[in-house]
Formats: structure tokens, sequence, C-alpha cells
């Protein structure tokens, strides 16, 4: 029974590989954890946005989901109210522009007149050796993950978060942890953001706002993982390399935000969640091989 047990609790939640609803879905915290509460999740159209959107729902939060691709995040919303019965208001936004962000929350605010969590989730990402990149690609990354990270953080401040508190939560990763091959633009990217995480923490705490980050490893069912050559890792038994032996999913990702949102994480604030089965400590990083998915065209852009 015990060894059953222990099992379990390395076993993956089900999760769909596509930008659709669970089909079936287990409460592992309780229901109504987030009752009342609004979210604003940029990215949320898709991928791991779009997973931590419905999480949310289901636990009893309505949520503002924004991306630059107003159809897509049209069609999430409808997806996401119908699977889970819970509002959600669907914004067009492009967070390297402030007025964007500011037109959206305060018709989010409008529509719901509270806004308690955000989460930072919009990215730009491709494999690419330093020596190709260009430079106004590296500026295009740091713009989307870094600055619109602060642009997003800085909105929620002014318009809600100074005089009411809230949570926020940045989606980062692990690649400055040790100079992952072929990431220098986000690696530099999500690191300033774990840095930015820490300075938010300590100047907005007085305000009652909690600042974390959260750093998923492989996670399948992205266009992340897509682009960065996760099906070749997968084809080449590489996740064999990671202690827990397999990528996350998504809804892996969605609990452990869930729990940074939550009043289960009431004293965390200014850390940084790694949340990858252990990858960046054993996974390979190797330049040839990586050179090689690039080659192969991995790095293609959507």
């Amino acid at each position: 029974m015990a060894e059953g047990v222990t099992a379990a609790a390395c076993a993956p939640p089900p999760d769909v590989e596509t930008d659709d609803c669970l089909r079936d879905y287990r409460h592992l915290f309780s229901p109504d954890i987030l009752a009342g509460q609004v979210a604003f999740i940029t990215g949320g159209g898709s991928g791991i946005g779009f997973r931590i959107a419905e999480i949310f729902m289901r636990h009893g939060c309505r949520t503002v989901i924004a991306s630059r691709n107003l159809q897509r995040v049209s069609e999430a919303a409808q997806k996401l109210v119908a699977a889970t019965g819970q509002q959600c208001l669907a914004q067009c936004v492009d967070v390297r522009q402030p007025q964007t962000l500011a037109a959206a929350v305060e018709e989010a605010l409008k529509h719901f007149q509270r806004i308690d969590i955000l989460v930072n989730n919009a990215a730009g990402n491709f494999l690419c050796p330093a020596s190709a990149l260009s430079f106004n690609a590296f500026k295009t990354v740091l713009d989307i993950d870094t600055l619109g990270t602060f642009n997003t953080s800085k909105v929620l401040f002014e318009k809600y978060f100074r005089d009411h508190g809230g949570v926020i939560i940045n989606i980062t990763a692990t690649l400055s942890y040790r100079g992952q091959a072929l990431q220098v633009h986000a690696g530099a990217a999500k690191a300033a953001i774990d840095a930015m995480t820490r300075h938010l923490a300590v100047e907005w705490g007085p305000n009652k706002i909690r600042v974390n980050s959260l750093a998923p490893g492989p996670i399948a069912g992205t266009e992340g993982y897509r682009r960065l050559g996760g099906q070749s890792a997968e084809q080449a038994s590489m996740w064999d390399t990671i202690p827990l032996q397999r990528a996350g999913t998504k809804t892996e990702i969605a609990h452990s935000v869930l729990y940074l949102a939550s009043p289960l994480s009431s004293y965390v604030t200014g850390t940084t969640l790694v949340v990858d089965g252990g990858s960046w400590l054993t996974s390979a990083n190797s330049f040839s091989a990586l050179l090689d998915v690039w080659a192969a065209g991995a790095n293609t852009t959507a």
C-alpha cells in the first residue's frame, strides 16, 4: 500500500496535448481555494497559460486571459467558460506596449471590479546559437519576456495592487542556471525576471503583494516543447536522464502556480519554485546535438 502511494506521488495528473480543457479533473486542492478571486494571465490563450487559467477557474477563480492574438484568446475563453462554468474575459494586448496593458486592466476592473492575481506568462523563445542570433532577435525576446513582465506588473501595481495587495507569479526557466546551449536570449531574459522577482518582492511586500517565480522544465503539449527540440529529445530517450524520467505536463505546472497563488503560500515571496522533475540537474547540455536540432528547423517560428 505504501509503495503504491509513493509511486502515485510521482505520477503525472491527466492532461491533453492540445489547447483544450481537461476531459476529467480531480481536485487535489480545495475546490474553492480561489473562490471569488480574479486572475489576469498573459499568454493565456494557449499552452501553459491556458491550463493555468483552466485550473484556476476549476478552483473558483474568474480569469482575464490576454494575448496578442484576439481570435485565439477569444476561442480559448469560450472553451474555458464551457468547461468550468466560471467567467473568462478575453483581452488583446501586447505586453511590450504599456498603453494596451493599461486599457486591458481598466476593462478587467470595469468588468470584475478587482484583480487579485497576476500571472506573467507571455514569452518568446527558439533555439539559436549566439553567433547566429541577430541583434533584433535578442532584443525581441527580452522585450517580450523581461520588459513585458515589468510592464504588466507595474500597470497592475498602479491600477490596483498598490492599494489592495495581490499576488504576482512570473513564469521563468532554469536556462541560466548552467548556461544552456543555444539559449542565451531566453536565459538572459528569464534570469532578469528572477532578479526582478526578488526586487519587487522586497519593494512591494509592504503593500501586501507577494511576488514569486516558477521555472518549468520540459513540458509536453506546448509550443516551447516543439520549438526547443522536445520531440527529438523524447525520440532519443533523453528524458531518461531526468531524475523523474519524463517530461512534465501543463497540469503539473498549473497546480504549482495554483499553490503560489493560493493562501497555502501566504508566507512565500521573493523565491523561484523549480518544477522540472530534476531536469536541470542531470540533463545533457550538448551544444552539437542542439545545433543539429536547430539546423533541422526546430527554430522555425509560427
